[in-house]
């Protein structure tokens, strides 16, 4: 045993404390957790369509799970939500980073929620993982929209392909739609070809710009000018209002070069302040204007078909590259080719063709 001086004789006023007894290194309250309720596709699609969000919550949360077993039941939910589905207005929101997406979508959801309405907010962020940007601008940006009843806002999945979050959000707008929500709202947090992804799944594609930045058409890719069905220019408030103006008539400039859209529609470029909640009212009557626009050229149902179809192409696409990558021959055979092509022993072409073949058991 230890040898205590302090227990000495000598010191024999000294009172030596026992000190503090170790915690155990076991959450004690781990064990009281309470275990997420399991339910059936059928009081999965009776919630949901009852409007309960902790159940859409979990739903989608299965949707977005690569479990084998949560996909097969996400399928089933999604197929029983799809004839209460597609009632919503679905408006896809991108913008230049530091555009105030996040503050703008706080704004124009609670005036939405004002007017009685019900709005789900989703994201398309593959990118996530490996910028390590903040994933919806989180909640915290939207703090009025966060605690409103009527308002559901989901942060999209971390990782993954842009073809599988996209497919993911595609059929979280279903289950959301099921739920009652009279809006959805799809923002686009990664750069590139996200925008793309968002606009196949919308019926307006909003673009956010900002004044004042120098060039306000430098850097603007032609393919996003040209899927905007409507430009708005935030933070136009106290001495940036006159940059503002100068920005719009940029754009509606630029737009003029542009042939007119396969809807008919002009795009039309507004000013508004996300963050004083200015002009929030016009942004909304113009894609009012938009919606019933096309719902009376029947271009609304055209362009939902079309969407509807691609998304079929576009998951058939993604089952058949994952199944590919997934197969046990293909995962042996795969770091052969690739060494063989790095050796210029075999052309990429014919090493494709080896693994297809291989996949295909042709070979």
């Amino acid at each position: 045993m230890k040898h205590h001086p302090e227990n000495d004789p000598k010191y024999q006023g000294l009172n030596v404390s026992k000190g503090v007894e170790k915690p155990p290194t076991i959450n004690p309250y781990l064990k009281e957790k309470h275990k997420r309720k399991k339910y059936s596709v059928d009081e999965y699609v009776e919630r949901i369509l009852a409007g309960d969000i902790t159940v859409l919550s979990q739903a989608v949360t299965l949707v977005e799970s690569s479990r084998a077993d949560h996909q097969q039941l996400a399928q089933a939910i999604i197929e029983r939500c799809l004839p209460h589905a597609g009632k919503s207005i679905r408006v896809g929101i991108t913008g230049v980073p530091g555009a105030g997406k996040s503050t703008s979508i706080d704004s124009f959801g609670v005036h939405l929620i004002k007017q009685g309405k019900k709005l789900a907010v989703l994201a398309i962020d593959p990118s996530s993982e490996r910028t390590k940007g903040s994933i919806l601008g989180d909640k915290t940006r939207m703090e009025r929209l966060a605690v409103q009843e009527n308002a559901f806002i989901r942060p999209s999945p971390t990782a993954g392909s842009l073809g599988g979050v996209a497919r993911k959000t595609r059929e979280s707008i279903i289950l959301c739609e099921a739920a009652g929500f009279d809006y959805i709202f799809v923002e686009t947090v990664g750069v590139g070809q996200s925008e793309t992804a968002v606009h196949s799944m919308v019926d307006f594609f909003l673009l956010i710009q900002l004044a004042g930045t120098g060039d306000e058409l430098q850097g603007i890719k032609r393919g996003i000018m040209e899927m905007a069905d409507g430009i708005v220019i935030n933070k136009a408030d106290g001495d940036n209002i006159g940059k503002a103006n100068i920005a719009q008539n940029h754009f509606k400039n630029a737009l003029h070069l542009f042939p007119l859209a396969e809807s008919g529609w002009s795009p039309e470029v507004l000013t508004y302040s996300g963050y004083y909640d200015l002009r929030i009212v016009e942004i909304w009557e113009m894609i009012d204007r938009y919606v019933a626009f096309v719902k009376e050229s029947g271009y609304f149902d055209v362009k939902r078909n079309r969407q509807s179809t691609y998304w079929m192409y576009e998951t058939i696409n993604e089952y058949l590259r994952n199944d590919f990558y997934r197969n046990e021959t293909i995962k042996r055979l795969m770091p052969v080719l690739e060494r063989e092509v790095l050796g210029n022993k075999k052309s990429s072409f014919i090493a494709a063709k080896e693994a297809l073949d291989a996949y295909y058991k042709k070979g």
